[in-house]
């Protein structure tokens, strides 16, 4: 199971993000931060340059976090900033380079964050994957979600012109292997999961959701 590879466009990732969407993706990322309890045990899986690690510290200052990136350069990148804003926090993150495969047995969450990351993988990968992370959050717990899900069954055009486009400039880039978005109505509907709330950003492009492990 090949892994995508943001090393190459670390540096300028943040940058071309708000080219393209302006503070759309970011307004995703943080739509239910308040959701999660005060000293949270978390998990942040693929959160890139570590901007969301830093609202995640500001909305809840006491939570322990599992930082997990595939990406060595990104990695880096986010202990950097957090260690110039907010170094109070560090003794409280973990940083960890890999995948899911680097989750250890036992290991479990009050909450994951999944922000812009499951729609990098096809289905084969992405079950495997959302598996992985199901397994490892604590009943009760929650997943915050945020990534691209049309609202509009079939998608607008713009909507499918858009992704279409993405998918192709990160699979040159950065070994995206996903050539289309998931249906991810079916693969969370197969887990023991349950939608508390949802938000639409970027004219129903994109999707911020909350839910609960049964």
């Amino acid at each position: 199971m090949s892994n995508t590879n943001f090393n190459s466009i670390a540096p300028v990732y943040d940058g071309l993000s708000r080219l393209v969407f302006g503070n759309a993706l970011r307004r995703a990322q943080v739509a239910h931060l308040s959701l999660i309890p005060a000293k949270a045990n978390v998990l942040l899986i693929g959160g890139g340059s570590g901007w969301l690690l830093e609202q995640l510290l500001r909305y809840s200052p006491l939570v322990k976090v599992t930082y997990l990136e595939a990406s060595e350069k990104m990695l880096k990148m986010t202990r950097r900033r957090i260690g110039q804003r907010t170094p109070a926090a560090l003794p409280n993150i973990t940083f960890r380079l890999g995948t899911e495969d680097s989750l250890q047995y036992g290991e479990t969450y009050d909450v994951i964050l999944t922000p812009f990351l499951l729609d990098l993988f096809p289905d084969e990968r992405l079950v495997y994957l959302m598996d992985r992370l199901c397994a490892a959050l604590h009943p009760q717990g929650l997943w915050l979600f945020s990534d691209f899900w049309p609202t509009q069954v079939p998608a607008p055009a713009w909507h499918r012109l858009l992704l279409r486009s993405m998918y192709t400039f990160f699979g040159k880039v950065s070994q995206v292997s996903a050539t289309r978005l998931p249906d991810f109505d079916r693969h969370f509907a197969r887990l023991p999961l349950y939608e508390l709330e949802a938000t639409a950003f970027y004219g129903g492009l994109v999707q911020a959701k909350v839910y609960r492990k049964v």
